[in-house]
């Protein structure tokens, strides 16, 4: 008797899923869940069949056409059905998605998610369930929307050592920097136009703050380093004090000002540790990462094999996020046909995470002082004693007084930052009206 040919054959079953969130990537979802079913069915090896969305506000006018008997407000209800196989998470924050994600996995469900400010707080709760219950916790949308940064971290750099990642993981930090650079524009004076073109939120304080930086700098350490890093680990600073006379600083020096998201790793004297941090920063205009314009995203990765590798694209939106989103459910609905488990967390490696005062970095400095024989030395005297290398000194006259652009060597943060304090207190000083890290260059 002969097998039955593959025409024959029985249909796959359809794979459920529930949507939880259908704001600007949920509703993105529904509308390529709905323009790629067979592509998708034929990729993951089965259907997928939405089985319900949550929402807050059922009666709210959306992009994608839900249909009325798919919306819910119920959605602990829906996610412990017992008949979703799937579930995607958009709603964002960190209760009740995450009480949500716990239930899901509890109830069999692989989980993709977006919500990078969950997962840079308690991941490891997360992937705990995730391990117990033997299904998959993806999250590719949660870093750079659209880039596809974190699966190549978790698997095609499996083989290597990452040594350092570097981001510009905020588009509408990068936007208002951008326009300062290019038009002279205050902080103010861009933010307000990043506003107006839909760039910032009314409440842009998560974005400017760095608050969304740092947690997206928490995800890349953690994955790069194989070490659980925390938001709460990642050293953090906004871009509200960047003045346009910082920027054009930078220009001076052939730079310009980026906030950076910066994960490496280093030596310490118990062995390898990590180091997180977000602020802005200069770095040269030859560095691939200045060339990253407007609200565009990128990250630079540097391992021992590889080298350096740049990941450059859309980092938000609803369709570029929801790209990210429909990537990662391929591959869970694939592994939960086959009924296998993909990758989960990696944080073998325990590595100690440094505070800021040990870690190792430069800095620009910009002193106004009296113009008189002396006091460029006493400066100088003043690096010296907190164990601090110059490396370039820039000085201008302005009549009585002077300025001083210098920049360091690398040194301890630490260190650099009890040099300014020093350096405030001389009488020599007048005002220290500018200091910035200097990241990107060799020296």
């Amino acid at each position: 008797m002969t097998a039955p040919s593959a025409n024959e054959a029985d249909p796959p079953r359809p794979l459920r899923l529930a949507l939880l969130g259908c704001g600007s990537v949920g509703s993105q979802v529904v509308r390529l869940l709905h323009e790629q079913a067979d592509d998708l069915a034929a990729r993951a090896g089965a259907p997928i069949e939405l089985a319900g969305v949550a929402v807050r506000r059922p009666d709210l006018q959306r992009d994608a056409v839900v249909p009325a008997e798919l919306l819910t407000t119920d959605a602990m209800g829906l996610v412990t059905s017992g008949d979703v196989d799937l579930v995607v998470e958009v709603i964002g924050g960190i209760e009740p998605a995450r009480s949500l994600i716990l239930a899901a996995l509890e109830h069999g469900a692989s989980v993709v998610t977006a919500n990078k400010a969950l997962l840079a707080e308690d991941a490891g709760t997360l992937f705990t369930a995730a391990e117990k219950a033997g299904r998959d916790l993806y999250y590719e949308a949660a870093v750079a929307g659209a880039i596809p940064i974190l699966r190549p971290l978790r698997e095609s750099l499996a083989g290597d050592k990452v040594r350092r990642v570097l981001g510009i993981v905020n588009g509408t930090t990068n936007y208002i920097l951008d326009r300062m650079d290019t038009s002279g524009a205050g902080f103010t004076e861009a933010l307000e136009e990043a506003q107006q073109l839909g760039y910032a939120e009314a409440d842009p304080t998560a974005d400017i703050e760095g608050f969304d930086a740092a947690a997206k700098a928490a995800i890349l350490a953690s994955l790069a380093f194989h070490t659980r890093v925390t938001a709460a680990d990642v050293y953090r600073e906004g871009i509200v004090e960047v003045t346009a006379s910082d920027v054009a600083s930078a220009r001076e020096m052939g730079s310009v000002v980026k906030l950076l998201a910066i994960c490496e790793l280093v030596d310490s004297p118990d062995g390898a540790a990590v180091s997180a941090r977000v602020h802005p920063a200069m770095i040269p205009r030859s560095h691939p990462m200045a060339s990253v314009r407007e609200a565009y995203n990128a990250v630079f990765v540097e391992s021992d094999a590889a080298g350096q590798l740049m990941f450059y694209g859309p980092g938000a939106g609803g369709a570029p996020t929801a790209s990210a989103v429909l990537g990662d459910l391929v591959t869970v609905a694939r592994n939960r046909r086959d009924d296998v488990r993909g990758a989960g967390e990696s944080a073998y490696a325990q590595c100690e995470v440094l505070p800021m005062g040990r870690t190792r970095t430069r800095y620009h400095v910009a002193i106004d002082v009296d113009d008189r024989a002396g006091v460029l030395a006493q400066v100088a005297l003043a690096f010296a004693e907190h164990n601090v290398s110059i490396q370039t000194v820039r000085q201008e006259g302005r009549g009585d007084e002077a300025q001083l652009v210098v920049v360091s060597h690398r040194a301890l943060d630490s260190d650099l930052s009890a040099t300014v304090d020093s350096l405030r207190g001389m009488e020599e000083v007048h005002d220290i009206s500018s200091v910035m890290r200097v990241e990107g260059d060799q020296e």
